[in-house]
Order: C-alpha cells, then structure tokens, then sequence
C-alpha cells in the first residue's frame, strides 16, 4: 500500500457519538503486563520486529518487568504457546511476531492461514487480545521493508511497534469496557442446536 493510500484509509480516529458512552483503548500501558510470542524461523526479520515491539512498549509506558518474552519455532506454533500465556493470567495482551514469506510451494499458503485462524481462536477462547505482527510477504526485501519500517512506499511504523501499540490499546479498552457476563463458546460445533 502507498503511504498516501494508508494517511487517506486512516481517518482522523476514532468518532465520538453525541449521547452515546463512547469508549476507546489509550495506549497506556502503565501497569499493563505483555507476552510476546515470536518465531525464531526467518529470525533476522523476527528479532527486527521484536525491537520495534519493545521499543514501542516503552513508549507506551509499558515497564520491562512486565514482559515475558517467549520463542518459538516458527509461525505454525505461535498459537500454541500464545495460548498458555494468554490463559496463565500473567498477561493482560499477547504480541505474535515472526514472519511467512512466500516460496515457491502452497505451504505459505498453510503456515500463514492455520497461523492467523489460530491466534484467533485464542483471544476468542480466551478473552485475551491476542495481536497478529506476523508478516507475510512475497519476498525478503518486503518483509524487512516491514520491520524496518522502509521501503518504497515511504516511512511508517514498523509492523512489530504497530502490534505493541494495538496489544497497549486493547488491554486499555477491555479495562475500559464493562465485564462480560458471558463468553461465547469460540468452538465450531454446536451439536445440540435445534434438539
């Protein structure tokens, strides 16, 4: 995307609504407690987008000591182990970094997917934000334009400090928002319906 097509797709932020309770996550992050998950495959890309991550955190005020910082083996098992931070109750968000480039075989097409579906399925199940900072590219060169935030399309912010930032805001709007009284089951099967 060009950087004039991204300024226009932004907007100006969020909308308040006269006489509605109008609610937005900060990126805040005092006092807020982050995983981040990243995969060591492609890890020269991974370890660019953990420091813009990190750095991002602690522009958000977000203390190191309430990082837990944890590796994997690749993209494919970032669900896994953002699962069991995210259901410990010692994170209040979870970061997902690492990178899928394309080859020349459909298993990006599969990594990347099952990778996406997966980190979803968790902060559904969980309750728990859960942030995709996974790149998928065609190529090298993009994914470390990405991390790196360069490229021909000009400078943005680099795809791991847009991950934190969104990880600061929604661990922020949760606290905002009132407490569910009930989560939705996120299974596909709902066997007894209409029984």
């Amino acid at each position: 995307m060009k950087a004039s097509d991204a300024q226009r797709l932004a907007g100006s932020g969020p909308v308040a609504v006269d006489g509605a309770h109008n609610i937005c996550g900060e990126p805040s992050g005092a006092g807020v407690r982050i995983g981040l998950v990243c995969a060591r495959f492609n890890g020269a890309v991974t370890e660019l987008l953990l420091a813009g991550a990190v750095a991002e955190l602690d522009a958000c005020g977000v203390d190191r000591s309430s990082l837990t910082v944890a590796w994997v083996p690749g993209a494919f098992e970032l669900p896994l182990a953002s699962m069991r931070l995210a259901a410990s109750g010692t994170v209040d968000a979870v970061v997902c970094l690492g990178a899928v480039i394309r080859g020349e075989t459909s298993h990006y097409d599969f990594v990347a997917g099952e990778c996406a579906a997966g980190l979803r399925e968790v902060q559904l199940a969980t309750g728990v934000p859960v942030v995709f900072g996974v790149l998928t590219t065609e190529d090298a060169d993009q994914a470390f334009a990405r991390a790196t935030a360069g490229g021909e399309e000009g400078p943005r912010r680099a795809r791991g400090a847009d991950a934190a930032r969104t990880a600061v805001e929604m661990a922020d709007l949760l606290r905002r928002l009132p407490p569910a009284s009930h989560v939705p089951d996120s299974g596909a099967g709902h066997a007894n319906e209409g029984t």
